[in-house]
């Protein structure tokens, strides 16, 4: 074990604690470790124990490895409420387990069994777990699917949505979003009920190291904003997780500005009883010509609406157009009283009104005039 790595992450662990933040732990960055196969340390050639990168999850003494790397790691910070869960297997692939989809399979079903017996002798419990996935492998072969959804070892679906040509290369703010709630939306009709899906990794990540054209930061602020809207309101769990992929490696004051917004924004849910189903590809409004993105239960319901009637040369949604009122319809909800807040994703609360009765099989809501997007929280009252 390398002291000073030891080190960074204690102190990496002791932040969190301090600032009350939740960690997603992977045990390797398996880009990295693909790409530097020849100098790793698990490499045959250099004394370790695998002959090969497509063997990494089938060699008994590698899964050894890696098991003895979760034991450590819990044992010394899984006790303090740091960890959030584990990404078992980061961007999992078949080409690391010999091109086989089984082998990936019997990977997560050894590991994760290994870990929760782990945590249970160590802390009386175990974490969430997951696996994540590069999205357009999935399209390649099907049976990862079963693995990252269905998967019963796990506990939620956990995908990278670089969809090429939108979200890894954006000409506009609003083309991400709208992939971003199309692939969400996607992904939860694959999950069993009640699993969480998310996003942990998304970004311009084409433009940034393949075209050496990083977005600015003021285009990349708003792609931010419109994408973890998006992903929220289909339905998946928070606004999602972007890689950087600036200089420096970090997001922007904006972007995190913007993730407070949407932090604020979750108390006007109660998420002990939202049981939501996506809506995204459902809703309606009139006119025409503005993009949506929903989910709900029969007494709850998020909605997003965002413009692209307003697109400028640079991207991004002109900020002084003139507003516009859409009429929104919503399906299933049932009949009742409903508090509608309508919130400005840029600086947060807007407003809040009843719709005293609604009964029928779809609501209609008049939104508010908005200039590029609005979220709405959609509770019955009584």
């Amino acid at each position: 074990i390398n002291p000073y790595l030891l080190q960074l992450w204690d102190d990496i662990f002791h932040l969190c604690r301090r600032y009350d933040l939740k960690i997603l732990l992977t045990p390797y960055d398996t880009f990295w470790m693909w790409n530097h196969w020849r100098h790793h340390p698990y490499n045959k050639m250099n004394g370790g124990p695998c002959g090969s990168r497509n063997q990494w999850l089938l060699c008994p003494d590698t899964r050894e490895r890696i098991k003895r790397r979760f034991d450590f790691v819990t044992q010394r910070w899984g006790g303090d409420g740091t960890i959030l869960a584990w990404d078992l297997w980061n961007e999992s692939h078949p080409a690391h387990a010999a091109n086989s989809a089984e082998g990936l399979w019997e990977f997560v079903e050894d590991i994760s069994s290994h870990l929760r017996n782990t945590e249970q002798r160590l802390h009386g419990a175990s974490h969430l777990q997951t696996v994540s996935v590069f999205l357009p492998v999935i399209a390649g072969d099907k049976r990862i699917a079963d693995v990252v959804y269905r998967h019963p070892c796990l506990d939620m679906a956990n995908i990278h949505l670089y969809e090429h040509g939108t979200i890894d290369d954006p000409r506009n703010t609003v083309d991400p979003a709208v992939s971003t709630g199309k692939l969400i939306a996607q992904a939860i009709a694959e999950v069993p009920s009640g699993r969480a899906v998310f996003d942990s990794e998304h970004g311009p990540i084409h433009a940034f190291k393949d075209r050496h054209q990083p977005l600015s930061e003021e285009v990349d602020d708003e792609y931010f904003r419109h994408i973890q809207w998006a992903h929220l309101a289909t339905g998946a769990a928070g606004g999602g997780m972007r890689w950087p992929n600036r200089n420096p490696h970090t997001l922007t004051s904006g972007m995190r500005q913007a993730q407070k917004v949407l932090a604020d924004f979750l108390a006007y849910v109660d998420w002990t009883r939202f049981r939501r189903r996506s809506l995204t590809g459902k809703l309606t409004v009139v006119p025409a010509g503005i993009e949506c993105f929903g989910c709900a239960d029969p007494a709850q319901a998020i909605v997003y609406l965002l413009r692209r009637d307003t697109l400028q040369r640079n991207g991004m949604l002109n900020r002084s157009a003139p507003p516009v009122q859409v009429n929104l319809r919503i399906p299933g909800l049932e009949p009742g009283a409903y508090r509608i807040t309508a919130w400005d994703t840029v600086s947060g609360f807007r407003e809040q009104f009843d719709l005293p009765q609604f009964s029928g099989e779809t609501m209609s809501v008049d939104v508010p005039p908005f200039v590029a997007d609005v979220a709405l929280a959609i509770v019955r009252r009584r």
